[in-house]
């Protein structure tokens, strides 16, 4: 799974065609680590509908101060530059592939 390494990668990674999802994490979060399989399993799945990346919350702080991240885990669902639903917390696989097979309906 990518992850987002600094400002200038995220606005091309918005600007592109394909939708986005965001995964707001830390290192020492024990939730974060619970749902890194989950994510990771979906972003191999997804990988031709939905651009999956993780955003290490400590090492991109501009970025999750802009989302306004409060607690983590934070998902995020973007297309076309557009928060379009966001989610916190553990959510089970079935809650999360359901989000992702909207953001890609809401693409095509």
């Amino acid at each position: 799974m990518n992850a987002i390494e600094n400002i200038e990668q995220f606005n091309a990674l918005v600007k592109g065609d394909k939708p986005v999802m965001l995964d707001f994490y830390a290192d020492w979060c024990g939730p974060c680590r619970t749902l890194l399989p989950t994510v990771e399993k979906l972003a191999d799945e997804y990988n031709d509908r939905v651009d999956i990346y993780k955003v290490n919350v400590d090492a991109q702080a501009q970025l999750a101060q802009h989302f306004k991240v409060r607690s983590i885990p934070a998902l995020f669902f973007i297309k076309d530059g557009e928060v379009i639903d966001r989610a916190g917390g553990v959510l089970p696989e079935n809650m999360l592939r359901e989000k992702l097979d909207n953001l890609a309906e809401k693409a095509a």
